[in-house]
């Protein structure tokens, strides 16, 4: 892993090689590289805020509140953050480690945008495993930015979609809707156990339910007359 540092790192360090290190151009881009490679101390710090609601406590009613207002961090940076330092802390926990920091070194950490997008590779369904180790390794062990690995797991997902058969496609739609017809059951069943909602809401629901069940049974229909 030592010496793998990701191409923002590297342009930052290469322009800072040409630049006096006592001019301000230089502290310009040294701060730079330590907000670049620096965001896993600030993920963990919001990770235990948002965790334990410490927020509350200081007055803001909500995560993103704090963010903006407290620290001066945007929204989605700030969620960014928290859900890359959390995907590594349960997916991926030796990068966390101080052996990895150890070996590596605060510039060859990859941004948490790099990490964000493995995250969401991670979630996607259309890709398996192999998929999944192939992103990582672009992410944690080739540097790879954001952007370059966000095309690589657009690639993964359209290679992985054109070898997936209509009829693959078919059962995961079927499944899909089955699984919402059942949530819908049971959210109907408690609102009416509850009475938390209108009886006009309760017969849409219904109404909606006899839809999907419909809709279930004519797909299933119509791939068993395909297949006839």
């Amino acid at each position: 892993m030592s010496g793998i540092k990701t191409k923002s790192v590297r342009n930052i360090e290469q322009k800072m090689e040409n630049v006096d290190a006592d001019t301000l151009r230089y502290q310009a881009l040294q701060g730079a590289k330590g907000f670049k490679t620096s965001w896993i101390d600030l993920g963990r710090i919001l990770h235990l805020v948002w965790k334990d609601r410490m927020y509350k406590d200081w007055g803001y009613a909500s995560f993103s509140a704090y963010a903006a207002k407290e620290i001066g961090v945007r929204e989605q940076t700030a969620l960014k953050l928290l859900k890359s330092y959390a995907f590594l802390k349960k997916e991926e926990p030796r990068y966390l480690g101080k052996h990895y920091n150890e070996e590596a070194g605060a510039a060859t950490v990859p941004t948490y945008e790099s990490v964000d997008v493995l995250r969401r590779a991670e979630g996607k369904k259309e890709l398996d495993r192999e998929d999944y180790v192939s992103i990582k390794k672009c992410v944690l062990e080739k540097g790879k930015d954001a952007r370059e690995a966000a095309k690589d797991l657009a690639v993964l997902i359209k290679r992985r979609e054109e070898l997936q058969p209509e009829d693959v496609w078919q059962s995961k739609r079927r499944v899909l809707l089955k699984r919402l017809v059942s949530l819908l059951k049971a959210a109907a069943k408690e609102i009416k156990i509850s009475k938390m909602l209108s009886i006009q809401v309760i017969r849409e629901t219904d109404k909606l339910i006899d839809m999907l069940e419909a809709e279930i049974t004519h797909r299933t229909e119509q791939e068993g007359r395909t297949d006839g």
